[in-house]
Protein backbone atom coordinates (compact mmCIF):
# COMPACT_ATOMS: atom_id res chain seq x y z
CA UNK A 1 0.00 0.00 0.00
CA UNK A 2 2.76 2.42 0.90
CA UNK A 3 5.28 1.73 -1.87
CA UNK A 4 8.22 -0.57 -2.50
CA UNK A 5 9.51 -2.57 0.43
CA UNK A 6 13.02 -1.20 -0.05
CA UNK A 7 12.05 2.48 -0.29
CA UNK A 8 10.93 4.90 2.43
CA UNK A 9 7.23 5.73 2.57
CA UNK A 10 6.68 9.47 2.16
CA UNK A 11 3.59 11.27 3.40
CA UNK A 12 2.29 14.82 3.34
CA UNK A 13 0.62 15.70 6.64
CA UNK A 14 -1.91 18.55 6.74
CA UNK A 15 -2.65 19.90 10.20
CA UNK A 16 -6.24 21.14 10.36
CA UNK A 17 -6.98 24.11 12.60
CA UNK A 18 -9.93 24.45 14.99
CA UNK A 19 -10.40 27.89 13.39
CA UNK A 20 -11.39 26.29 10.09
CA UNK A 21 -14.90 26.47 8.64
CA UNK A 22 -15.71 22.95 9.85
CA UNK A 23 -14.86 23.85 13.44
CA UNK A 24 -12.57 20.83 13.82
CA UNK A 25 -8.90 20.16 14.20
CA UNK A 26 -6.91 17.07 13.39
CA UNK A 27 -5.00 15.75 10.38
CA UNK A 28 -5.37 14.58 6.82
CA UNK A 29 -2.45 12.54 5.48
CA UNK A 30 -1.67 11.77 1.84
CA UNK A 31 0.84 9.35 0.33
CA UNK A 32 3.26 10.19 -2.48
CA UNK A 33 0.53 9.53 -5.06
CA UNK A 34 -1.89 11.94 -3.43
CA UNK A 35 -4.14 9.28 -1.93
CA UNK A 36 -5.76 9.93 1.45
CA UNK A 37 -4.34 7.26 3.78
CA UNK A 38 -4.89 8.59 7.32
CA UNK A 39 -7.17 11.11 9.02
CA UNK A 40 -7.93 12.42 12.48
CA UNK A 41 -11.06 14.51 13.13
CA UNK A 42 -11.55 16.17 16.50
CA UNK A 43 -14.68 18.22 17.19
CA UNK A 44 -14.01 18.86 20.89
CA UNK A 45 -10.36 19.71 21.43
CA UNK A 46 -11.14 21.85 24.47
CA UNK A 47 -12.89 18.95 26.17
CA UNK A 48 -10.81 16.02 25.03
CA UNK A 49 -8.83 15.78 28.27
CA UNK A 50 -11.95 15.49 30.42
CA UNK A 51 -14.32 13.33 28.38
CA UNK A 52 -11.96 10.34 28.19
CA UNK A 53 -12.79 9.69 24.54
CA UNK A 54 -9.35 10.59 23.24
CA UNK A 55 -8.51 10.89 19.55
CA UNK A 56 -9.01 8.30 16.83
CA UNK A 57 -6.52 7.69 14.03
CA UNK A 58 -8.45 6.38 11.00
CA UNK A 59 -7.54 5.13 7.58
CA UNK A 60 -8.57 7.05 4.48
CA UNK A 61 -12.14 5.72 4.45
CA UNK A 62 -12.77 6.21 8.16
CA UNK A 63 -11.97 2.82 9.67
CA UNK A 64 -10.51 3.24 13.19
CA UNK A 65 -6.88 2.18 13.58
CA UNK A 66 -5.70 3.60 16.92
CA UNK A 67 -7.37 5.32 19.87
CA UNK A 68 -5.06 7.82 21.63
CA UNK A 69 -5.83 9.01 25.16
CA UNK A 70 -4.03 11.23 27.68
CA UNK A 71 -3.20 9.66 31.02
CA UNK A 72 -4.11 12.19 33.71
CA UNK A 73 -2.30 15.50 34.14
CA UNK A 74 1.36 14.56 34.28
CA UNK A 75 4.22 17.02 33.86
CA UNK A 76 5.69 14.37 31.57
CA UNK A 77 2.51 14.46 29.46
CA UNK A 78 1.80 10.74 29.05
CA UNK A 79 -0.49 9.33 26.39
CA UNK A 80 -1.58 5.75 25.72
CA UNK A 81 -2.45 4.25 22.33
CA UNK A 82 -4.93 1.41 21.98
CA UNK A 83 -5.52 -0.88 19.01
CA UNK A 84 -8.86 -2.69 18.96
CA UNK A 85 -9.39 -5.03 21.92
CA UNK A 86 -5.68 -5.63 22.51
CA UNK A 87 -5.26 -3.09 25.31
CA UNK A 88 -2.46 -0.52 25.38
CA UNK A 89 -0.20 -0.71 22.32
CA UNK A 90 2.28 1.99 23.36
CA UNK A 91 2.80 4.78 25.86
CA UNK A 92 4.48 8.09 24.97
CA UNK A 93 5.83 10.53 27.53
CA UNK A 94 7.67 13.79 27.22
CA UNK A 95 10.79 14.51 29.19
CA UNK A 96 11.13 18.19 30.02
CA UNK A 97 14.17 19.96 28.61
CA UNK A 98 16.47 21.83 31.03
CA UNK A 99 14.84 25.13 31.99
CA UNK A 100 17.63 27.33 30.57
CA UNK A 101 18.14 25.33 27.38
CA UNK A 102 17.15 26.63 23.95
CA UNK A 103 18.61 23.66 22.12
CA UNK A 104 16.12 21.56 20.12
CA UNK A 105 18.18 18.46 20.82
CA UNK A 106 17.36 18.76 24.51
CA UNK A 107 13.72 17.93 23.77
CA UNK A 108 13.03 14.22 24.14
CA UNK A 109 9.92 12.07 23.90
CA UNK A 110 10.06 8.41 24.86
CA UNK A 111 7.91 5.56 23.52
CA UNK A 112 7.34 2.29 25.34
CA UNK A 113 5.77 -0.64 23.49
CA UNK A 114 3.61 -2.75 25.75
CA UNK A 115 4.36 -6.43 25.45
CA UNK A 116 7.91 -5.79 24.28
CA UNK A 117 11.00 -7.15 26.01
CA UNK A 118 11.37 -3.84 27.83
CA UNK A 119 7.88 -4.01 29.31
CA UNK A 120 5.82 -0.89 29.99
CA UNK A 121 6.61 2.78 30.55
CA UNK A 122 7.77 1.86 34.07
CA UNK A 123 10.87 0.34 32.47
CA UNK A 124 14.07 2.33 32.45
CA UNK A 125 14.74 2.03 28.72
CA UNK A 126 12.23 3.14 26.04
CA UNK A 127 11.75 1.23 22.78
CA UNK A 128 11.84 4.41 20.69
CA UNK A 129 13.02 7.96 21.26
CA UNK A 130 11.89 11.12 19.45
CA UNK A 131 14.60 13.79 19.31
CA UNK A 132 14.59 17.31 17.89
CA UNK A 133 11.72 19.79 17.72
CA UNK A 134 8.30 18.64 16.57
CA UNK A 135 7.00 22.21 17.00
CA UNK A 136 9.54 23.29 14.37
CA UNK A 137 8.83 20.18 12.27
CA UNK A 138 12.39 18.97 12.61
CA UNK A 139 12.75 15.70 14.52
CA UNK A 140 13.58 12.02 14.17
CA UNK A 141 12.22 8.80 15.64
CA UNK A 142 14.93 6.30 16.39
CA UNK A 143 14.78 2.77 17.66
CA UNK A 144 16.55 2.55 20.99
CA UNK A 145 19.29 0.03 21.65
CA UNK A 146 21.98 -1.32 19.34
CA UNK A 147 22.57 0.96 16.38
CA UNK A 148 19.90 3.53 17.32
CA UNK A 149 18.39 3.16 13.85
CA UNK A 150 16.27 6.09 12.59
CA UNK A 151 12.84 4.67 11.65
CA UNK A 152 10.98 7.90 10.83
CA UNK A 153 11.64 11.57 10.23
CA UNK A 154 9.41 14.65 10.46
CA UNK A 155 10.55 17.66 8.45
CA UNK A 156 9.41 20.91 6.90
CA UNK A 157 7.86 20.50 3.48
CA UNK A 158 9.10 22.43 0.48
CA UNK A 159 6.98 23.66 -2.40
CA UNK A 160 7.23 21.26 -5.32
CA UNK A 161 7.37 24.00 -7.96
CA UNK A 162 9.86 26.11 -5.96
CA UNK A 163 12.02 23.88 -3.71
CA UNK A 164 13.61 26.89 -2.02
CA UNK A 165 10.20 27.85 -0.58
CA UNK A 166 9.42 26.17 2.76
CA UNK A 167 5.74 25.74 3.59
CA UNK A 168 4.18 26.68 6.92
CA UNK A 169 3.92 24.49 10.02
CA UNK A 170 0.45 23.23 9.07
CA UNK A 171 1.89 21.20 6.17
CA UNK A 172 4.88 18.94 6.74
CA UNK A 173 6.49 15.69 5.62
CA UNK A 174 6.60 12.34 7.38
CA UNK A 175 9.16 9.87 6.02
CA UNK A 176 8.92 6.29 7.30
CA UNK A 177 11.74 3.83 6.69
CA UNK A 178 11.12 0.32 5.28
CA UNK A 179 10.10 -2.19 7.93
CA UNK A 180 8.49 0.38 10.24
CA UNK A 181 4.71 0.61 10.44
CA UNK A 182 3.40 3.92 8.99
CA UNK A 183 0.29 3.56 11.17
CA UNK A 184 2.48 3.51 14.26
CA UNK A 185 4.51 6.48 13.02
CA UNK A 186 1.36 8.51 12.43
CA UNK A 187 0.15 7.59 15.92
CA UNK A 188 3.36 9.12 17.23
CA UNK A 189 2.68 12.30 15.23
CA UNK A 190 -0.81 12.70 16.70
CA UNK A 191 0.51 12.47 20.25
CA UNK A 192 3.49 14.74 19.52
CA UNK A 193 1.05 17.39 18.33
CA UNK A 194 -0.59 17.32 21.75
CA UNK A 195 2.48 17.29 23.99
CA UNK A 196 5.01 19.40 22.08
CA UNK A 197 4.06 23.04 21.89
CA UNK A 198 5.66 26.11 20.37
CA UNK A 199 8.73 27.32 22.32
CA UNK A 200 6.99 30.57 23.31
CA UNK A 201 3.90 28.79 24.67
CA UNK A 202 3.49 27.44 28.23
CA UNK A 203 4.46 23.79 28.64
CA UNK A 204 1.04 22.17 29.01
CA UNK A 205 -0.66 19.00 27.92
CA UNK A 206 -3.46 20.21 25.66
Amino acid sequence: MFGRNDAPSRFTVWKKSSMSFQGTDGFTVFDHRGRLVFRVDNYSRNNQLSDGAGLVLMDGVGNPLLVLRPRGFSIQCRWDAYRGDYGVLFTMRRRMRPLLSRNDKDERVEVFLHGSSRGSDHAATPDFVVEGSFARRNCIVRRNGDGAVVVARIMRKRAKATPTVVLGDDVFSLVVQPGFDPELAMGFVVVLDRICRKPSAPILCS
